[in-house]
């Protein structure tokens, strides 16, 4: 990786001090001494320019040259850019800092002093013989330089030393791009803040003016100050990259008194061992990277190697499709993507995500160690969608929803306590069932007493009771037996259980886990204590079985003595049976009835006691549900929390409304499957409802059919095999979680003349633009979306979706593949990606040539666009009106 982050990368800033001066100023232009050679100055200068992180400065002496080679000479090692130039004042004594190209020699910028009426070899304080219009356009248009008004609201500058007519002309200037100020916005005077941010209309133009911040250096310690320097992006530091920062300085200007854009989650660096892209690597960008390149050259590539190599799954069966057709034909097997990655939170760490398809992934450290973690550890939030991809969402208000959660305020607790809810009433309703089973089937057989003790009331009645006692009693004492055996099996079934958790997993605390935590020798007790707690727990075990195996034993003897005595009485009560033939008495059917009387007697108690027990679970129940519709209802109030953010956010663009459990689709599938025939009226009717409550729809499903029809307006049929489904069906039912939806507007007019439309009847490209908007909102993690303009129209990209986009890229990192240059150029792009096919069929591949890898600013790269995209030069037209470029 290290040679790849040696690629270009795009626009980044540098910070420049625009008005660096050289040795001898201080004393030509105060009078004061700063006691240093000129040597000792230069070194001492470039110092202080590497430990305030500044690598670009414009040497701008008054009206002289003098000074400007030395201190290229002494930057040169140190890589800090020079730009050439000088200050003058203008006809009217408007000063302006006037910079040129980096190769520019000292010559050359003497004739265009004197091109200024500035013919002096020496320290000079007189004005130019040119008009501050006149200089702007020969600097800009003439010679190729570029112009910044200098300290604007202090002596010598544009708002303090023109006034009127002369001062509103001079602003209005159409080459006038950049103006420098002392320090914030803020700390302007009101007047002077509001002719800055082009909210004075007398001062109004047709763009902004861009601000920076300089201080004229005479000390190599002035750089220190925040006012010293501003922040410009570039792709390199050269005047187009100047000029092109100035002309969008939204974009690409920032002074240091402004807040610094969050640090982000960004991917840094991707590379390719086999399959197309074959030795190919980017360098990507912090911000808005593009891929750009005809059909077939490895877009779409990029996006899918970008999404297997952080194991995400695509969003829909055709993306599915073809996630998987690229993975397949054109990754291939045995193929490597290895992707850098930059986390900065808690802390700055970088990571290196390798995958050869078709293997999962592994993650190195900085120091190549392999770790346990999963991409999604390390990425997490992470989107990235194919082409038409971002159309699922379209499809139904259940998947909108999901869409909206992306701005929920993150609750990890929720989801849990959710899916612990439902396994807790999952789990109670199984147990309410077996428990109702056994409650029917007691019943069915305790129905049946009475006949068997009328019956067995008679034979007693016919002195039969007396006669066969004994066997009588054998019977009661053979129900002794097996109930004992009984309960024995109930205390083997609980041994079993316990035997399930006596090994305490202890791999959270082995050395691995804990070799790089600091209090890893206090956490180590923990092994020790879970160890001890398992030797305890199997001697426990062990007497457990030990004991319960000499009572299953002592059963048995016990059981074999018995047996012995039964079959002393058997042998009694055949004889007696015998004699009670020749009386004509079935003596056999009395001890069968005693018998089965004797067998139903334990029922009773077992009845009473489960009865108890679902009378426990009943009111478990009832808390359950209480905790589940209040879970479900916290899920919604944080939607609509989402939703309102949103649509602060996209005012006059977007509107979204969230609706509680509006998809019913899952109640109705439970309905067929388990209720069955004809229910369309009854899921029309459930559809319809704008106030539908699924624990209200159950609870009257079990007062019955008239309720059903009563309330809900279902056909008689209907409702009595919907009351008649069960109490099972019916706990199924309340457990269910229908998903809240989600309905968004897109306004179709414009800000003053609204109109509203939902999401069912806007066109593709406009659904498409809805989602895009919410896409772009909010997130600091990356956004990778393979042709986010398809089914768009360039009015809503341009108007829409770029504004949008320009104003995330500062915030979070961006990567689009485009056949449309409004996304690029007027995005502004910090890194464009050109890509292209070489070879046919199957023996072709991609590259991406080191030249075609910059911003706008770079003259390969504007080219490349103007070549390969579609309405390349009318989008550069586009920036050229908006921006002035």
């Amino acid at each position: 990786m290290e040679g790849v982050l040696n690629l270009p990368s795009g626009a980044k800033f540098f910070r420049c001090a625009l008005q660096v001066n050289p040795f001898s100023y201080l004393k030509n232009n105060r009078g004061e001494d700063h006691g240093l050679s000129e040597e000792e100055y230069n070194s001492l200068l470039i110092s202080k320019c590497l430990e305030s992180g500044i690598m670009v400065i414009a040497i701008t002496d008054h009206n002289q040259v003098g000074g400007i080679n030395a201190i290229r000479k002494m930057a040169e090692p140190s890589g800090i850019t020079v730009f050439p130039g000088f200050e003058v004042a203008s006809s009217e004594g408007v000063h302006l800092l006037c910079i040129f190209d980096q190769d520019t020699e000292t010559n050359v910028l003497k004739s265009y002093l004197g091109g200024l009426g500035i013919h002096t070899t020496g320290t000079s304080t007189k004005n130019s013989s040119e008009s501050f219009s006149e200089i702007l356009r020969k600097v800009q248009d003439e010679w190729d330089g570029f112009c910044v008004a200098g300290h604007i609201t202090n002596n010598g500058g544009l708002l303090r030393m023109l006034k009127g007519e002369a001062r509103i002309k001079a602003w209005r200037d159409p080459n006038l791009y950049a103006v420098q100020i002392p320090g914030s916005i803020s700390d302007l005077k009101y007047e002077d803040s509001q002719i800055v941010l082009n909210k004075d209309i007398n001062y109004k133009r047709d763009r902004r003016v861009a601000v920076v911040n300089a201080l004229d250096i005479g000390r190599p310690e002035d750089l220190e100050s925040v006012r010293a320097s501003t922040y410009i992006k570039m792709s390199q530091p050269s005047i187009e990259g100047l000029r092109q920062a100035f002309l969008d300085p939204d974009s690409r200007i920032r002074l240091l008194s402004e807040e610094e854009p969050p640090e982000h989650t960004e991917m840094v660096a991707l590379t390719w061992e086999g399959g197309f892209l074959d030795g190919q690597a980017i360098h990507i960008n912090g911000n808005l990277n593009t891929l750009i390149g005809g059909r077939g050259t490895g877009k779409s590539t990029i996006i899918e190697s970008l999404r297997y190599v952080l194991d995400l799954e695509p969003f829909g069966e055709e993306a599915k499709k073809a996630s998987s057709g690229i993975l397949k034909q054109v990754i291939r097997s045995g193929t490597k993507i290895s992707l850098l990655v930059r986390s900065h939170h808690p802390s700055l760490k970088d990571y290196l995500i390798e995958r050869t398809y078709p293997n999962p992934s592994v993650i190195r450290d900085a120091d190549e160690n392999v770790l346990s973690l999963t991409p999604q550890d390390i990425c997490r939030n992470v989107e990235i969608y194919g082409q038409h991809e971002i159309g699922e969402f379209t499809k139904s208000p259940t998947k909108l929803s999901r869409l909206l959660e992306r701005f929920l305020d993150e609750d990890i607790h929720l989801a849990e306590r959710k899916r612990k809810t439902q396994r807790e009433l999952a789990l109670n309703r199984r147990k309410l069932n077996d428990i109702q089973k056994e409650l029917n089937e007691i019943l069915e057989n305790l129905s049946r007493l009475p006949a068997l003790e009328e019956t067995f009331k008679r034979f007693k009645e016919a002195g039969l009771e007396e006669r066969l006692k004994d066997q009588n009693l054998l019977v009661k004492e053979e129900q002794v037996l097996k109930t004992a055996k009984s309960r024995l099996s109930q205390v083997r079934d609980g041994l079993e259980n316990i035997r399930m958790v006596v090994e305490v997993d202890r791999a959270f605390v082995s050395e691995v886990s804990l070799k790089d935590l600091p209090a890893k020798e206090i956490l180590r007790n923990i092994n020790s204590i879970l160890a001890s707690l398992e030797t305890n727990l199997r001697k426990i075990f062990e007497e457990y079985e030990k004991h319960l195996a000499t009572a299953e034993s002592d059963i048995a003897k016990v059981s074999e003595t018995w047996e012995r005595r039964r079959q002393e009485v058997q042998d009694e009560y055949e004889k007696l049976l015998r004699e009670l033939q020749k009386e004509a008495i079935d003596g056999e059917e009395f001890v069968r009835l005693s018998r089965q009387i004797e067998e139903l007697k334990p029922s009773k108690d077992r009845q009473e006691k489960l009865n108890r027990e679902k009378e426990a679970l009943s009111v478990n129940r009832r808390n359950l549900l209480i905790d589940w519709e209040d879970l479900k209802a916290t899920k919604f109030r944080s939607l609509e929390k989402a939703a309102k953010k949103v649509n602060k956010k996209l005012d006059k663009q977007v509107k979204v409304k969230v609706s509680f459990c509006g998809e019913r689709e899952p109640l109705f599938v439970m309905l067929r499957e388990r209720i069955g025939g004809q229910l369309k009226r009854t899921i029309d009717t459930l559809q319809e409802r704008d106030d539908f409550s699924l624990p209200e729809f159950v609870a009257i499903c079990r007062k019955g059919s008239a309720e059903l029809q009563n309330k809900f307006n279902i056909t008689p049929d209907q409702a009595r095999r919907i009351s008649e489904a069960g109490e099972e069906v019916f706990m199924e039912l309340e457990e269910l979680d229908l998903p809240h939806t989600t309905i968004m507007e897109l306004n179709i007019g414009s800000s003053d003349g609204e109109v509203w439309k939902e999401m069912n009847d806007l066109s593709t490209g406009q659904k498409a633009t809805a989602i895009l908007l919410l896409l772009l909102l909010e997130s600091d993690a990356p956004l990778i979306i393979d042709q986010p303009e398809d089914d768009l129209d360039n009015f809503f990209i341009a108007e829409g979706i770029v504004p949008k986009m320009r104003e995330e890229k500062r915030k979070r990192q961006f990567i689009f593949s485009t056949h449309n240059a409004n996304i690029p150029v007027l995005g502004d792009a910090e890194l464009i990606i050109g890509l292209k096919a070489v070879g046919e069929a199957e023996e072709g591949h991609g590259e991406i040539p080191v030249e075609w890898m910059g911003s706008i600013d770079d003259e390969n790269v504007r080219l490349n666009v103007e070549e390969i995209l579609e309405g390349g030069k009318e989008a550069f037209e586009t920036r050229r009106a908006k921006y002035g470029f």
